[in-house]
């Protein structure tokens, strides 16, 4: 018999090194169109907007560099602050009541005892189809009192309704547009979380003669924390960016939204208006890092797990 020789180095298996490299140039040719795109279209504008804050549009001497000034200026600015506050009072009460609507809503079309549950799924979900511009423009005119439900209601019952877009009312005007236009949306992420929960959870809840209500507290709210949280997140980022309302409305109410409404509303003032670009890239990083840092607190708090 005769001895086997050893396998030549040409059959030999590549080494494991050189495999990984491989497989690691395959996976950054995967991601690579995605992260160019990102760079191009998101960190690109922000560092462009961060360099622009760092100088100021002067009347004499052109541009020149200010460093952290705008920032300070922005910190010291009355405006920037009145519209702040009134975002903020804002979130704090028109976000808890349409995810309190939508968590309802949500919960009656998955409790099976409704009739008709897809058709009051499509038609409350069907405003989100809506666009924020056609809502604002058709709300802006229900609100009317020359024109519109409010006019005519007070010339055909000889009352005096109050004006949804006075001063004092057009703030819950805005938040009734909003909650009109996104409740549906919320909604079908909880109602997306509910359909997931696994019926051997409701089959023992009956054996062990447990009612609605309870099953309600004891399997689908825990069931829908995590779809709480993301929809908490998403209506916190979109008070901070609220924009289309007020601003298509301004023409309708313009003793009731100033230019400096909203923080983006401010910024676009000052961009566009105003001519102050390097002033209105600084409120817009500010605004940038707060909604950053208030929609990571809530994350924090909404998936921290029990102990």
């Amino acid at each position: 018999m005769t001895a086997l020789s050893p396998p030549s180095a040409a059959g030999r298996p590549a080494p494991r090194q050189g495999l990984q490299r491989r497989r690691a140039w395959a996976g950054w040719g995967f991601i690579g169109p995605f992260m160019a795109v990102f760079a191009l279209v998101f960190l690109a504008p922000i560092g462009y907007s961060f360099y622009l804050s760092l100088f100021r549009d002067q009347l004499v001497g052109g541009t020149s560099f200010v460093g952290l000034d705008n920032y300070q200026r922005a910190l010291e600015d009355p405006r920037f602050w009145s519209a702040l506050g009134r975002v903020s009072l804002f979130l704090a009460v028109q976000v808890p009541v349409m995810l309190g609507i939508a968590l309802l809503v949500a919960l009656a079309i998955d409790s099976g005892r409704l009739h008709g549950r897809n058709f009051f799924r499509i038609a409350i979900f069907l405003p989100y189809a809506v666009p924020a511009v056609v809502a604002a423009l058709m709300w802006g005119f229900l609100y009317g009192t020359r024109f519109g439900l409010v006019g005519n209601a007070n010339d055909a019952l000889g009352v005096s309704l109050p004006d949804p877009l006075s001063p004092g009312l057009v703030l819950a005007s805005i938040g009734n547009i909003v909650t009109w236009e996104f409740m549906g949306y919320n909604m079908l992420i909880f109602y997306s979380a509910l359909r997931v929960i696994p019926h051997a959870l409701y089959e023992a809840a009956e054996i062990d003669g447990a009612g609605q209500w309870r099953i309600i507290r004891a399997i689908k709210l825990p069931a829908l924390r995590g779809a709480l949280a993301i929809a908490t997140i998403f209506s916190v980022i979109g008070s901070f960016q609220l924009f289309n309302e007020p601003s298509i409305l301004q023409s309708l109410a313009p003793n009731a939204i100033t230019t400096y409404f909203t923080p983006n509303l401010y910024t676009y003032s000052l961009a566009f208006s105003g001519q102050q670009h390097n002033y209105a890239a600084t409120v817009a990083i500010v605004m940038g890092v707060l909604t950053m840092i208030i929609a990571y607190a809530v994350q924090l708090r909404g998936m921290r797990k029990e102990a």
